[in-house]
């Protein structure tokens, strides 16, 4: 490693990214088996695009950007599982409120020169700019989703795995939906100044993806999921360091690379078999 690399890599700002990049991983890979594993994949991209208003108009408003979206993202989750857990019962409500939010975003980033110079960032993520205060409404945001996910564990996977038996064993399915929705919508949030709106299968869903081909229970899948979001998070980061290179794009390559390579190994399997 030359001494400009080095040196580069120890500047705050890299340090920041780095931390955040952790801070990132740890949810995003937990909430991320629970996204492939109630097929919800769909709404996790929606809610990024659901946020893009929230963002922009926050930006209109002088409020933080990581707050306006936030809310909006919070809002359009609590709407999306009050749809219930079935595809066929949301995918539609959750697409036109998708196209609405886009436009309703566009609309305000015209409004504002501070909010259009916003939109990039917002789209395509902005890790290097993490500031201290952001660290720490990260990693509130893990310490929160830590501290529930334990109570609702076992309900909520019962009721991911089979919705039918679930509810009659009296688990309150639709409390379930709204809880998961709302904690997806939070790891979406701190995952968007990472990668963006536009890239936010890279960390939420495509390290989860990948992650089922290794591990054989949900806790291990949670946590391979983990390792190849973090993976993923500081292997772009020490590109971008490297390379000329956005460090969302570095990010989402290794990502797509490990899923890819999962995939053939699935495909390899089958073969032998």
């Amino acid at each position: 490693m030359n001494a400009s690399l080095l040196s580069t890599l120890q500047t705050p700002f890299m340090v920041n990214a780095f931390i955040a990049g952790f801070l990132i991983s740890i949810t995003a890979g937990i909430i991320g088996y629970f996204v492939i594993a109630r097929k919800t994949a769909f709404a996790a991209h929606a809610l990024a695009h659901i946020g893009l208003p929230g963002a922009t108009g926050a930006a209109l408003l002088g409020l933080p950007v990581s707050l306006g979206l936030g809310v909006f993202a919070l809002a359009g989750a609590l709407t999306i599982g009050a749809m219930g857990k079935k595809a066929s019962k949301r995918e539609v409500a959750t697409g036109s409120i998708l196209a609405f939010a886009m436009g309703l975003g566009l609309f305000f980033a015209r409004m504002s020169s501070a909010a259009n110079a916003q939109m990039q960032s917002i789209l395509f993520g902005s890790i290097l700019t993490v500031s201290p205060s952001q660290l720490l409404v990260i990693a509130a945001v893990d310490v929160v989703l830590l501290v529930v996910l334990p109570i609702i564990y076992r309900p909520l996977l019962f009721s991911t795995v089979d919705e039918n038996v679930a509810q009659a064993k009296g688990i309150p399915i639709q409390a379930m939906n709204m809880i998961f929705m709302a904690m997806m919508a939070a790891v979406i949030t701190i995952s968007v100044q990472a990668v963006g709106t536009l890239l936010i299968f890279a960390l939420v869903v495509t390290p989860a993806a990948a992650a089922q081909v290794f591990a054989r229970s949900p806790l291990t899948s949670m946590l391979w999921a983990s390792l190849i979001c973090l993976v993923s998070l500081w292997g772009g980061l020490f590109i971008a360091a490297a390379v000329p290179v956005p460090p969302s794009f570095a990010i989402v390559t290794i990502s797509t690379v490990i899923w890819a390579v999962s995939q053939s190994l699935v495909r390899s399997l089958r073969k032998e078999l």
